[in-house]
Parts: C-alpha cells; structure tokens; sequence
C-alpha cells in the first residue's frame, strides 16, 4: 500500500475531474448493488470533509488519492468482484494510515467486517517498518498469517496492479524501481496463488517493463512482428481440428492464447536461447459447451480426434480430468507435433472448467512447482466458493486464516523472517541460528523487550538472542525447546559436558591414585566400578564429577577390591593346561574369542571406519575387519563381501556391536524400480521430505519402457527408522521393489 507524503492541498486538475466522472459512472450500478444509501452518504461526508481540511494529498509519486482509490475499487469489482466491505475499505483506509480517523470509529459507521479489515491493513503496513525481506517465501506467508481476513491480501494486491499502471512516466526512478521489485517478488507469487492469473501476469510484465526495459521492449517488438504468422498457423492449425469436432456433434469454441512476456523471458534465460528458440509461444484452448454428466467423456473425445490428427509427445500429457488437482482444477493437457513439425500445447475442457481455471482464486495455483502450506488447497477452495456466490461476500467473514495455526514466522532484528512451529521458543531461535548462541543463550528481547528464553514465539514478533560465555546447556532444556533440530542440538550439548567432565574426573581420579602411590590398573578399575552398582562407566565418572560419590571412597573401594582378587587368585590351585578338552574343537578360533569391538565416535587406540561396500548404520547387525595397515573396517553381518572375508581371513575378524546412539547421521543408497505414472516420483520425495530426521542427499531416477528406476541417497539416524522409511515407500502406488544397496 502507499503512503501519503505531500503535504499541498489536492486540487483536481481538468484530466483527473474528467477520468473520475467517468469512473463514478461506470461504477454505478456496481456501487449501487453494494452499498446501501447511508453507506454512500457517510462516505460522502467523510471525503467531502477530508478534502476541505486538506487531509487528502498526492503520494510520492504524485497521484491524486481519491482517484487512485476509485481506480482500484474498479479493479477489485471488475477483477475479483469484492463489494461492499471492500469498496468502503479501500476508500478510507488512506485516512486511517494517517491517522485522520480511527479503526473504532470506522467500526462504529460501517460495521465489524470493514473494520477488520482495515485493521489487517494497518498492520501489514506495520510489518514493512521493519525491512524485511520481502524476497522470502516466509514474508508471503507472514502476510498471509497476519492479515485474518483474506480481502486484506486482495486489496492489497489490487492495489499494487493500480500502482504499477499509473506509475509508467513517472520521474521518481526509485521509488518506481522499488515497487516494481515488491510486485515481482511478493505481490504476482501471492497473486498466482490466490488464482489471480490476469492480476498476476500484469504484474510480472510491467516488473519486467520497469526494471528491465530493454528485455520487455524485445520480446514485445518480436510478438508483435511474427502475430500475422503466428495467427495464421494458429488457423491452420485450428481449421483442421475445428471440422473434425463438428463432424463428431460437439459443441465448442477454439482460442488461441499468446503466453505472456515475462514467461517468454524467463524460458528464455532458463534454456538460454534467443526469442526464435522458444517453440511455445502460444496455446490452443478448446473448450466444449458440454452437459455435466457427459463433461469427462466429451473431453476424452475430443482428446481422441487431436491426438488422431497430430502426433502427440506422450511425456507431456497431463490428466486433471481423472484426478482433479486439490484445489479443483480440471483440464487436459497434451503437446502435440502441428504442422511445420512444431510443437503445440492443447488444452482441453469444459465452459464450466474454464471459469473456474480462469475466475476461480484456487485455480491450479501450485502449477509449475509452488509448494503447497498445511490446509491452504481446502481454505482456497472454500474462497473460490465464496466468490463465485457473488452474494456480498458474507461467505468471507467465515475465513480467519487459520491455515497458518500451526506456524509462526518471526523476524530477526536485521529484517529477515523465520519459520517456526507454534509454540517453539527463544532457545529454538537461539539454536536455530547457531549451537553456540543456543548453548550460551540467556534469555532474548521481544520488540525490543527482555524475555526468558522460555517465551513462547509468536508471528510479527522481532527476536534478539542474549548469550553470556558462562552459561552452558541444562537437561531441562530439552523440554524448553520444541523442535527436533534444538532437542538434538541441546543433547549433543549436553553428552560433550558429560565427557568433558569425565575426563577431567578421570584425571582427577588418577591423581588421586597417584599421590597415594597406587598402581591403577583398568581391569581392576571396571570391577571396582560394578562393585560400586554401576552398570555404565559414563554414569561413575558423572557422578564422581558432580560430586555425588568422594574421590576418596572409590580409592578405598579400589584398594578393597584389588585385595580381595590378589587373595581369590593365590587360593586357586594351578592346573596343567594338559588337564583341559576343548569343548567345541570344530568352532573356528575366532568365534572363541570372547571380545567385541564397541563402535563409538570416541573410541581411542584403534582406527576403524565405516566400509563403503556395504554402508553399515547404526542398528545393523555387524563385524569388524582388521585391515593390513592395522586398522578396523566395520561391515554389515550381510555385506556381498562377508562370506568371501569369512572363508579366506577369518582370523582377521572380530566381532563388534553399536555403542549409545549418538547424534550422527549415515547415508544409505536406497534402490527402486516403479511403474513410470505421473507423479509417482513426486510422491516419493513427499514421502522423505515429511520424514522427521531424514534427508535426501541425491536422486538419479531414469524411465524406460514404461518402467522407472533409480538411486536415493538418504541420510538417517538407525536402521529402525530407515526400515520405517521403507515400509512406507512400498505403499506408494506404481512402486514395485526398493531394496537397500
């Protein structure tokens, strides 16, 4: 939205006068549906007196405000068909911004809707003295988030298309540049998700006219220097197929569609080519007059008869007849070979399919790779409902963005935006950035007011992080923070304490036995240890740092100990070593041996590494290789190599088992064969991105034949959750076997 800067009385030049006239007059009947007589007096009254107390002035670019208003209410009716809530809004929300009249009193004239939403205005408004990065999918949705009543995000884009139109022969450069950005990156994406396609185009292409003149002017120029061509095969193309539909007794209507500038440009930077490169410039649409019962197989008829005639690309046919997209889009889709041999995309649907595609909000609105949010598809579609009543928009007072209740996004004190789940923390933020600020965190500061690292976070919130160098981690603040990546953060932090602490208690230790001059030795110590009831090492040496148990008892105890073993082993009687059998001769003298290599990260005197023929993970079944260097190679007890090393080198074997699981990761390779249907790879990679902990590092996916196949490197915490993984996986429709490689 604009802000008023000029501080001259506005006065009405003879242009602006006459423009206004006529936008009153063909708003007439609109406004007269939409606004009540005591509605259009209040307005009157309240404009009039704005006017004469010299409230109302020209923006930074020197628009005249009440035009511009009744411009942009033209929009929103013409465009979207917002009535009544919208118009006054969009009237007197300049006044508001500027403090000439209050939200309550606006309420108090005009009722609770137009309040609200004017109310949702303001604080977007708000939102933007912080800097943000307006670049960020986050900010899209923080205004989503923020603005509770959807017909705040449509004003708010209405608004920027009247802008970008009124601003052409402006001479502020900058300021023009600026909005010219926001429309770009903020406003069109918001618009195509909302299904504004022709707002959205507008905006891309005077983006593209304002900040890139040269560019836009070129492709415009050649558009228009190849149209006589271009229509001429569009009519050959058409002249054919239109003949064959109405031998067949369809009802139809065939248009052209020229694609817009801004997404020749871009398919011009993305395949690197010149304006001749891009064979796609235009669609063919054929839409059918079709009763509703027979819509699908009319669809399919003519599909038949296009497809009989011109050679189809069988990779570029997308079925959204059969399975509707989420957010009601129906359509066929098919590129087929037209003459000359160039490529052509036909679309085929029904009228009432391509009302909704082209009025509806939630019309495909994640076509071409826009992720979808939690709840957004059913919440777009219910506005698309709502509009398409045109029953004054009552249906929208229903919407309170509740699609984004279970995410909040916050900003740092440098303007850019964060995502977190709701309820999440300080500390999660203090971890979120790094794991020193979150170990050292002390506490934060709201908009600019001191917190505990306790407080909860919530959206439009700027957050500042407090560290002190004394502070470390407490295991209670596992339960302070929410997110999976803060707790694994906090226990990292927690279990490098404990061993630093061990160590230190083990010098300690050692000292001890030192001054008293005992020799300690580590099997005597490990029984110590158990006869002390401790059943984990980590857990005496904590213990013995804290304080817990004395220093001085465990060298008693020790002492103790020792002296009780030297006299159990003089009172045994020796025995020959010939007096003994072998109980089992034929097991292999490696399998007697009754030692297991523990497998931990701190492991010290022995080099071992994870083999990379069989990539072990935490979980597996496994053994140790003793490698000619010395070192150990950890294998999966089903390694392709195991029985070869077991057959030619089982001396060298040891046995090994996993120690407590740690933080670490392991990657594992993840082969699968399908049947090549449209989206079954998407919905794979849905599958690992909604896996907590799991990350895909790599997919190599080729089709052949009708079939598909492929690599998936993952990386994971154990093999309980990769099996988890797998489980799942092998529900997915069209997958036939994935196996781990």
């Amino acid at each position: 939205m604009k802000e008023n800067s000029f501080n001259d009385k506005l006065e009405f030049t003879p242009e602006e006068r006459r423009e206004l006239v006529a936008l009153a007059f063909s708003l007439r009947h609109a406004i007269s549906e939409a606004l009540t007589y005591d509605d259009v007096k209040k307005l009157r009254a309240h404009l009039d007196n704005a006017m004469e107390n010299g409230q109302i002035h020209r923006d930074v670019f020197g628009l005249n405000a009440i035009l511009f208003s009744m411009q942009t209410v033209k929009i929103a009716v013409d465009e979207i068909g917002l009535k009544r809530e919208s118009i006054i809004s969009i009237l007197l929300y300049t006044s508001v911004l500027n403090g000439f009249i209050t939200v309550e009193n606006v309420t108090a004239k005009f009722g609770e809707s137009v309040g609200r939403i004017i109310s949702g205005l303001v604080k977007i408004h708000g939102l933007y003295k912080k800097k943000p990065v307006i670049e960020s999918e986050n900010f899209r949705n923080l205004l989503l988030s923020f603005a509770e009543d959807i017909r705040v995000i449509l004003i708010m884009i209405v608004d920027r298309v009247n802008l970008m139109r009124q601003i052409r022969d402006t001479e502020n450069v900058e300021a023009k540049h600026e909005v010219s950005e926001e429309a770009s990156y903020l406003y069109a994406p918001l618009a195509h998700k909302l299904g504004l396609y022709r707002l959205k185009s507008e905006l891309e292409d005077l983006s593209l006219k304002y900040l890139e003149h040269d560019a836009y002017y070129m492709i415009k120029d050649k558009l228009n220097a190849t149209k006589r061509s271009r229509d001429a095969y569009i009519d050959r193309f058409i002249k054919p197929v239109s003949e064959q539909l109405e031998k067949a007794g369809l009802k139809f209507h065939i248009k052209g569609r020229t694609k817009s500038i801004h997404s020749i440009w871009q398919k011009m930077k993305k395949q690197k080519c010149g304006f001749e490169g891009i064979y796609d410039l235009f669609a063919i649409r054929v839409i059918l007059d079709s009763p509703i019962q027979k819509e699908k197989m009319q669809c399919w008829q003519a599909y038949s008869i296009v497809t009989d005639m011109y050679m189809p690309n069988p990779k570029r046919l997308r079925d959204w007849l059969s399975v509707p997209k989420s957010n009601g889009y129906e359509s066929l889709h098919i590129t087929v070979l037209g003459p000359e041999n160039k490529w052509v995309e036909v679309q085929i649907r029904t009228e009432r399919m391509d009302e909704v595609a082209e009025k509806g909000l939630a019309a495909h609105w994640r076509y071409k790779g826009l992720k979808g949010e939690s709840g957004l598809d059913e919440w777009l579609n219910n506005i698309r409902s709502a509009l398409e009543t045109g029953d004054d928009m009552q249906l929208m007072d229903q919407f309170k963005m509740d699609l984004y209740e279970d995410e909040v996004y916050i900003f740092s004190p440098k303007g850019q935006i964060f995502k977190f789940p709701k309820g999440a923390t300080v500390l999660d933020f203090a971890y979120y950035i790094h794991s020193d600020v979150g170990n050292h965190c002390t506490g934060g500061k709201i908009n600019g007011k001191a917190v505990s690292f306790r407080q909860a976070l919530r959206s439009g919130d700027t957050v500042e992080i407090l560290t002190q160098n004394n502070q470390t981690p407490k295991r209670d603040w596992i339960n302070i923070v929410q997110t999976s990546r803060a707790k694994s953060k906090v226990r990292l932090a927690l279990k490098e304490t404990q061993q630093k602490e061990g160590l230190l208690a083990r010098e300690m230790l050692e000292r001890r036995f030192k001054n008293r001059k005992i020799e300690m030795t580590e099997a005597n110590m490990s029984h110590t240890i158990k006869r002390m009831g401790y059943k984990e090492t980590s857990d005496f040496y904590k213990d013995l740092s804290t304080g817990k148990i004395d220093v001085n008892d465990v060298v008693d105890k020790y002492v103790e100990v020792q002296e009780h073993d030297e006299t159990y082993q003089n009172a045994q009687p020796v025995v020959s070593a010939q007096e003994f059998n072998y109980e089992n001769p034929d097991e292999q003298l490696a399998q007697e041996n009754s030692d297991v290599l523990v497998i931990d990260r701190n492991l010290k005197g022995i080099d071992f590494s994870l083999a990379k023929c069989c990539h072990p993970i935490y979980g597996d079944d496994v053994f140790g290789f003793v490698t000619v260097n010395g070192g150990v190679k950890i294998h999966r007890c089903d390694c392709p190599n195991a029985p070869e090393m077991r057959r030619r080198f089982g001396y060298r074997i040891v046995r090994a088992k996993w120690s407590g699981k740690d933080s670490s990761q392991y990657g594992v390779t993840l082969r699968i064969v399908g049947n090549d249907d449209i989206g079954v790879v998407n919905n794979i990679t849905s599958i690992i991105a909604k896996e907590d902990k799991v990350v895909m590092r790599s997919i190599n996916i080729d089709s052949h034949d009708g079939l598909f196949s492929g690599n998936i490197m993952i990386l994971l915490d154990d093999v309980s959750q990769l099996k988890n993984l797998m489980k799942k996986l092998r529900m997915v429709k069209g997958v036939k076997q994935i196996n781990r490689i």
